[in-house]
């Protein structure tokens, strides 16, 4: 059947292709202009961070992480196995070993409580992913970090306009990273940022992003000439994709807001297939202040998932499972092992189903994926 609403649409409010026009205008459309200034500086002031680089992708903000940290051949960094390649990825490159522990079953984030039986004398830092725009426990993460000198690189990829006990995600760590890859809340179509909590770092990423040279001082009059300070790569977007994210950026709330209603939308909607013990809905814990970046739904197993997936594309509607466990995939058998017990991470990861969900989607739309849902569970019974 034809698709008639589909799993993701790029957000487009309006603004985009005027301020992209403006770049080119501005003949500045390679890296660092005006508009990645002005992402930076906007992205500063809604985290509270003490400084935001635009990059090509969060995979990239988060190996510039890596790299600032000195990841290298032998060390270990923490993170849960039910997250996206890049978190693995970026510290993979670097030589080190990804060592994967359990996820809670209610958030789908990293256990905080098997963190620490994790830690070697090889341990350099702990990524947590904030799954779903769904705060972690920072508190406890940072505790441990704490207590055994071990950085904390925050994969936020979906953290975006999300917090955790009033604190913006992304700004706890050493270092957070930001996602605005088409199927994020905002996009610049490919594009990402990396947050940096502490001053001492600033000097030093400006250098590796710019191919190793001090090139912003340079634009900025502190220095006559850049020269070849460090190793180094290209980690700027161009000032067309940063006009085309300033748009979405200026319309942040809205946007979230619009998010928040269709993902509010589906939980009334869903929530008596939940009291019934049909399905599972997403957990938000009080402190947490989510972003409507998905709203997911878990079903009692594999083969329900798949049957209600294909029911809904029979219906013209194109849900999607997600990540594929990493500590189970060929290069995370390779690259990676798994500490204790996988419990809830395959379990849990076969289970979850993703709705449509995103900022032109209508509340007739919204209310059509859901009736489909409960029409399913009705036959079924």
């Amino acid at each position: 059947m034809e698709i008639k609403i589909n799993f993701n649409v790029p957000p487009y409010p309006g603004k985009e292709m005027e301020y992209m026009k403006e770049a080119v205008r501005n003949q500045k459309i390679c890296g660092d202009g005006p508009f990645t200034r002005k992402c930076s500086q906007w992205i500063e002031a809604q985290t509270k961070t003490a400084r935001c680089l635009l990059t090509p992708s969060c995979t990239q903000a988060t190996e510039l992480a890596a790299l600032l940290l000195d990841i290298k051949e032998g060390d270990e960094v923490i993170l849960p196995s039910y997250t996206f390649v890049s978190t693995a990825d970026a510290f993979v490159l670097r030589g080190a070993k990804a060592v994967f522990v359990d996820i809670r079953p209610d958030t789908m984030n990293i256990d905080e409580t098997l963190i620490e039986d994790a830690i070697t004398d090889k341990t350099r830092a702990i990524a947590p992913v904030h799954y779903a725009g769904v705060g972690c426990e920072m508190d406890a993460i940072m505790e441990i970090a704490g207590k055994h000198h071990l950085a904390v690189v925050e994969d936020a990829a979906q953290g975006i306009m999300a917090s955790y006990k009033g604190k913006a995600l992304g700004t706890f760590g050493e270092f957070g990273c930001f996602s605005f890859h088409e199927t994020k809340n905002l996009s610049m179509g490919e594009g990402g940022a990396l947050l940096i909590r502490d001053e001492n770092y600033i000097e030093d990423a400006e250098i590796i992003r710019e191919k190793g040279t001090d090139r912003s001082k340079y634009h900025r009059g502190q220095v006559d000439k850049y020269r070849w300070q460090n190793y180094g790569s290209s980690y700027l977007p161009s000032d067309m994709n940063a006009a085309y994210l300033y748009a979405q950026l200026e319309l942040a709330e809205e946007i979230t807001k619009a998010r928040m209603d269709r993902w509010n939308q589906y939980r009334e909607m869903l929530l008596p297939l939940a009291e019934e013990g049909r399905i599972e809905l997403p957990y938000i814990p009080s402190y947490c202040s989510h972003n409507a970046h998905m709203f997911y739904i878990k079903t009692k197993d594999l083969e329900e998932r798949s049957a209600l997936d294909a029911f809904l594309k029979g219906k013209g509607i194109l849900p999607a499972s997600h990540y594929v466990p990493l500590h189970s995939a060929p290069a995370g058998l390779k690259f990676g092992r798994f500490h204790g017990e996988d419990k809830y991470t395959t379990k849990e990861s076969e289970r979850l189903l993703r709705l449509p969900l995103y900022y032109e989607l209508t509340a007739d739309e919204t209310e059509y994926v859901a009736e489909q849902v409960k029409t399913f569970y009705r036959q079924e019974t």
